[in-house]
């Protein structure tokens, strides 16, 4: 779908001025049903185009998305393939594994505990659990919003060794915990799948039960998600969606063995659509967390010195043009995602794709936002008073199945960025050497004197 056709059908104010104009010329007995009847036709198609446009990549088998608005489904579709070989196309109630999505149900499983008052966010994390410290002292809250310092241990060399062996989680405890702190608990913020599979352990010995129970009994009923499940590997579950790794742009393979022990609560929860939908409409309408639980849920607060960063618990939480949206995408072998809500429009945007690289989902839910709410305006910015040019190069790393290749660059005074095969872009200043688009977040990591990694969060 071309930006012309986005911008001629998709800016609400222009739509509501042509049914005005046509309410104008109708009859009084007639009145405008026909005309808003139409206008909705015509942002349903462009949101139709837009998703139809996305698969015509050959990096993309299939997607599913749902668009919602004050209830109202305007999308809820599938798109290519869920599996290549036999040509099987993707159904509406497709599942896919949803990755770091996860990291919602698991920080809504802590707050309900902490409500119950059987765990406390203050309390150190060796209340619960046999970890080495190291001397620093780690709140539960600072692994609910990646400031614990410990390191992740996805980005630990031996991972891709490991991630296919079935090995006792306290395996990756043990490795973890010998790691050096990759700063002191608070004063910074780095993405962190170790915090949230500690987080996993934490919720099971507060319980009694299992995380996965957990998850099922206390929010997957609650919120009448009938088709959510912890992903196995071996289990048969009806439109299950067949996931693919992208080696290279255009060069689509079977997704690579990962077992479920090590993404654990981090990132191991499979689900559709219309149930993220139902998660949504439950999680932000307060049918799940009280008041407090759910304004820490979604409130950052910034590091020990002051810094903005954009992550709560489990959810980002940022401005687009004016518009309050708090989002996740996830990424797991053969696998991607995006979740976004959009508080002050009462819009719930998810799309599931099951393949990695570019393009991902999060472009789309992005585009679909767009379309709805109009192209956005620039987001207000903190000027970043450093010197831009350090950070220009090209960062090459492993991602969901995939290399990830992202160069950075400055023009006329602005970092730009491109991934892949995405054009480049400008992304906004956070604060510190975080930068964000949309729900995707970029780091930029330093050592001594120079900028040594970027940190990419989707």
């Amino acid at each position: 779908m071309s930006f012309y056709w986005l911008k001629m059908f998709t800016i609400p104010d222009l739509m509501r001025s042509w049914v005005l104009a046509a309410c104008v010329l109708s009859s009084v007995l007639t009145g405008c049903v026909g005309d808003q009847s139409s206008g909705r036709e015509i942002l349903i198609a462009a949101l139709d185009a837009a998703a139809r446009d996305h698969v015509e990549s050959e990096s993309v088998p299939g997607i599913s998305v749902a668009v919602v608005q004050h209830g109202a489904t305007l999308l809820m579709k599938g798109y290519g393939y869920v599996d290549l070989e036999w040509g099987v196309p993707t159904p509406s109630d497709a599942s896919y594994e949803i990755g770091s999505i996860t990291k919602q149900f698991t920080a809504a499983a802590v707050l309900l505990l902490a409500e119950e008052g059987k765990l406390d966010l203050d309390a150190d994390l060796t209340d619960y659990l046999d970890f080495n410290t190291q001397g620093y002292s780690v709140p539960v809250r600072r692994l609910l919003d990646h400031t614990s310092g410990i390191k992740g241990y996805t980005e630990m060399p031996i991972f891709g060794e490991l991630s296919s062996s079935k090995l006792p989680r306290d395996t990756l405890v043990r490795m973890v915990e010998n790691e050096p702190f990759e700063f002191e608990p608070g004063t910074a913020l780095i993405y962190n799948n170790s915090a949230y599979f500690l987080l996993g352990l934490i919720i099971e010995e507060v319980s009694g039960g299992s995380y996965e129970d957990f998850i099922e009994r206390r929010l997957f009923d609650a919120s009448e998600m009938k088709d959510s499940y912890y992903c196995s590997e071996t289990a048969v579950k009806t439109n299950r969606a067949h996931g693919y790794d992208v080696p290279e742009p255009n060069r689509v393979i079977r997704k690579r063995y990962l077992d479920h022990t090590w993404p654990y609560a981090a990132g191991s929860l499979c689900s559709t659509t219309s149930d993220l939908v139902a998660w949504n409409r439950a999680l932000h309408g307060g049918e799940l967390l009280s008041a407090s639980s759910y304004s820490a849920m979604t409130t950052p607060v910034p590091l020990e010195d002051g810094t903005r960063v954009r992550y709560a618990m489990g959810l980002t939480v940022a401005d687009q043009g004016g518009h309050r949206v708090i989002a996740h995408g996830g990424g797991i072998n053969g696998f991607t995602s995006d979740g976004r809500y959009y508080p002050d429009d009462d819009l719930i945007i998810v799309v599931l794709q099951n393949s990695t690289g570019a393009p991902g989902p999060g472009a789309l839910g992005q585009a679909l936002a767009q379309t709805v709410l109009g192209d956005f305006e620039g987001t207000a910015e903190v000027p970043f008073t450093g010197d831009l040019e350090e950070l220009a190069g090209a960062y090459v790393g492993s991602a969901r199945g995939t290399q990830l290749s992202v160069i950075a660059s400055v023009n006329n005074g602005k970092l730009e960025l491109e991934m892949g095969q995405e054009s480049k872009f400008e992304p906004d200043y956070r604060g510190d050497l975080t930068w964000t688009r949309g729900s995707q977040e970029f780091t930029f990591i330093r050592q001594g004197e120079r900028i040594v990694e970027l940190h990419f969060d989707n």
